[in-house]
């Protein structure tokens, strides 16, 4: 698997927004934006309980996630896992740092969070069209 370079990882780490695409039953696609934290080779996100994101994650993990930049696109694919229970200190800690959101607090819309962590299989576009 080819791995973020530098410049890439400088990005994951200041970029406010990864754009996420999951799977709706009929397979259309459900593209929206969300907060994200990298760690080497996974990317973390978490989003309410009672959207639509996780409903499509319940049937099919495989997602495609896209930094917002069209000049220099990075899109990642891979399996999204939920983390029910487990918020590893590390991720927390990462979503304060960035955003200054305690993850494991309950949303104002959508619920509770759940957080999912999604191992990148692959890297599209690494920066670089």
């Amino acid at each position: 698997m080819r791995r973020p370079d530098g410049d890439l990882l400088s990005r994951l780490d200041r970029e406010q927004n990864v754009w996420l695409c999951t799977l709706r039953a009929d397979g259309s696609p459900h593209l929206t934006p969300v907060w994200f934290v990298y760690r080497p080779d996974s990317v973390w996100f978490c989003v309410g309980e009672r959207t639509v994101k996780v409903r499509n994650l319940a049937r099919d993990p495989r997602v495609s996630l896209a930094l917002e930049d069209g000049l220099a696109p990075a899109v990642a694919e891979g399996s999204a896992r939920p983390h029910t229970g487990d918020c590893p200190e590390e991720i927390v800690a990462a979503f304060l740092g960035k955003y200054d959101w305690d993850i494991r607090k309950p949303l104002e819309i959508g619920g509770f969070g759940v957080l999912y962590e999604v191992p990148v299989t692959r890297w599209l576009l690494a920066g670089a069209a």
